[in-house]
Order: structure tokens, then C-alpha cells, then sequence
């Protein structure tokens, strides 16, 4: 969890300037793909679904405040905010999927 949290910070917080450029929409799975993992290694870490759900969320709206008011020549906008709840939610129906095929294999 703590990987995937430093991770998140590098990836939200570089400087503009340091962000490779990529195809249109390449950062929108990027998004999906981080808030996904820490959705994923909460659960895991043993985070119970609705704090995972509620911290997590919180966490998107301040990284994207944060992209506004920071002075790294990053954007914060709402899609991307609702792109990460959404990896959130992955995240979390992932992880319950999984556990309830590794219940089952277990009977």
C-alpha cells in the first residue's frame, strides 16, 4: 500500500515539465490504472470497502485541487476526478471478486 501511495504522489504531483508527453486519453487510463492499484492494495492491506471508497475519493478531489493551485503547470479538472473514483470502484469490485472465487475454490 505504501508503494502504490508513493507512486500515486510521483505520478499526480510531477512538475508539468516532467510528464512525458502520450496519445490523447493516455492519461485518463493512467488515472484509472493508479486509483485502481490503491483501491486494490487497501483492500488487500485490509481496508475495509467503504473506507477504501471514502478516502480514496477524497484523496482524487485534493490531488486535483492540489494539480490547480500547485505551482507544477498541472491542470486539475473534474474528469480526471471522476476517472480516479471510477478506478476506485474497479478497485474495489476487483478485489471482491477475487476473494469471493478464492472462497469458492476453497469449498
Amino acid at each position: 500500500m505504501t508503494f502504490a501511495l508513493l507512486v500515486s504522489v510521483v505520478v499526480l504531483f510531477t512538475p508539468a515539465s516532467g510528464v512525458p508527453t502520450a496519445l490523447s486519453g493516455v492519461d485518463k487510463l493512467v488515472h484509472l490504472a493508479l486509483f485502481t492499484l490503491l483501491a486494490v492494495t487497501a483492500r488487500f492491506a485490509g481496508t475495509a470497502a467503504w473506507a477504501v471508497l471514502a478516502l480514496l475519493a477524497a484523496y482524487a478531489a485534493l490531488s486535483e485541487v492540489l494539480q490547480a493551485l500547485l505551482p507544477i503547470g498541472r491542470n486539475g479538472n473534474v474528469p480526471d476526478g471522476l476517472i480516479d473514483v471510477a478506478g476506485v470502484l474497479l478497485g474495489v469490485a476487483a478485489y471482491a471478486a477475487v476473494r469471493r472465487l478464492a472462497v469458492a475454490r476453497q469449498v
